[in-house]
């Protein structure tokens, strides 16, 4: 009984170490990681707005786009560049749910008018060769200077007026879809994004 006593107590001193030493490298982790990440968004932010001089994340709006399976509000967030303390473009983050292999992350920039100065590819899943060409500069700088009302938003083997990929239309497809989502929800709330004060992170 004794020895299962001591084993115990030992047990629970390792246990309290390795917590207490996770905790302390997670504090001392905390402030790099979310720096890096800042620093990929404005790297983000950067390719798809026009130039600018101020730090779009610290001028932001979030607005709801919908309801999460638990009923909690969805947010998109629309970064605002400015130079010299005019607006010149805002940016935000588009999901494609249809991408051949998943979700496709995209940024999209858009000038105040809400016609596209440029679009990045976050995060997907898309068939290296295939699919993962919508990375490729020849794809995404098609978008640029088209808005909802100068472009058939299809791929031109649906009838529209953007070139898809070569044996892999759906990543393409769902890229142009989701863009033209986005630049629907920004023109419905333009008011709201342009106007609003923003907030600081």
């Amino acid at each position: 009984m004794k020895e299962l006593s001591r084993l115990a107590l030992v047990l629970t001193i390792i246990a309290a170490a390795a917590g207490l030493i996770l905790s302390l490298v997670e504090g001392v982790t905390r402030a790099p990681i979310a720096e890096v990440r800042r620093q990929e968004t404005l790297k983000a932010l950067r390719a798809v707005l026009p130039p600018i001089d101020n730090a779009p994340d610290a001028d932001k709006v979030d607005l709801v786009i919908g309801k999460d399976r638990k009923g909690r509000d969805l947010l998109r967030t629309f970064y605002r560049g400015k130079l010299e303390g005019k607006l010149a473009g805002i940016a935000f983050k588009v999901v494609a749910p249809d991408g051949y292999s998943g979700n496709i992350e995209i940024m999209v920039g858009v000038d105040p008018e809400g016609r596209v100065v440029g679009i990045e590819i976050l995060t997907h899943a898309e068939t290296p060769g295939l699919g993962s060409k919508i990375t490729a500069p020849v794809f995404k700088d098609q978008f640029r200077g088209k808005g909802l009302d100068d472009a058939d938003w299809r791929v031109k083997k649906d009838g529209g007026s953007f070139d898809q990929i070569t044996g892999a239309t759906v990543s393409p497809r769902a890229v142009v879809q989701a863009v033209k989502s986005g630049l629907e929800f920004f023109r419905e709330h333009r008011s709201q994004i342009v106007d609003s004060k923003g907030s600081a992170e």
